[in-house]
C-alpha cells in the first residue's frame, strides 16, 4: 500500500492541495496528517480521500476541526492514531510529547511510528519500528512530504514547488 504522509501544514491549503497532488501522482491511496493541520482549507484538500489525522501542538480550534472533518470523512484521531495498513500497523503522534513517543518506542508494537513537529525530515529505525517525519509544509527551507510503500518499507521524501 501507498501511503502519502504529510505534516505542519499550518493552514497554508495551497501547499497542501500541491502536496496532495504530487503524492496522488505517485500513487498514495490513503494520506495521514501528522498534525498541525491549522484549519478548515487543509481539511478540505483531503475531502473524498482515504485520510486520518492527529491533532498538533498548535491546532487551537480542536471540537470545530473535529466536527468538519467528520462531516467530510476524513477519521481525526485525538493526540494519537493506532492504524493497520497494508498489514502493517502504524502510530500517528505529532511529536510534541517526547513521553509518548519514548513509550511508542520502547515497547517496539509498531511497524512505523509517523510523526510531525520538527519541520525536518527524519528517517530512522529503532528496532522494528521505521520513524518517519516527512518535513513541513509550512516554515521549512524546503517543504516536503513523504511516500510509504508498505511493501517493502521504501520512503521516497517529495519537494514541494513552492506557490
Amino acid at each position: 500500500m501507498l501511503i502519502g504522509i504529510l505534516s505542519d501544514t499550518h493552514g497554508r491549503a495551497e501547499t497542501a492541495a500541491a502536496a496532495i497532488s504530487l503524492l496522488r501522482s505517485r500513487g498514495a491511496e490513503f494520506f495521514i496528517h501528522c498534525g498541525d493541520v491549522g484549519d478548515e482549507s487543509v481539511l478540505d484538500q483531503l475531502a473524498g480521500l482515504s485520510a486520518a489525522f492527529v491533532w498538533g501542538n498548535t491546532d487551537w480550534d480542536r471540537v470545530p476541526l473535529k466536527r468538519y472533518a467528520e462531516q467530510l470523512g476524513i477519521a481525526c484521531h485525538g493526540a494519537m492514531a493506532d492504524l493497520t495498513l497494508g498489514g502493517k500497523r502504524i502510530a500517528v503522534h505529532h511529536g510534541d510529547d517526547s513521553r509518548t513517543m519514548r513509550q511508542i518506542l520502547d515497547e517496539q508494537q509498531f511497524d512505523y511510528l509517523l510523526h510531525g513537529h520538527t519541520h525536518e525530515k527524519r528517517l530512522e529505525r529503532i528496532g522494528r519500528t521505521l520513524i518517519i517525519n516527512p518535513g513541513a509544509l509550512h516554515r521549512a527551507r524546503e517543504k516536503t512530504a513523504a511516500l510509504l510503500d508498505t511493501n517493502n518499507d521504501h520512503v521516497q521524501f517529495l519537494v514541494i514547488p513552492s506557490n
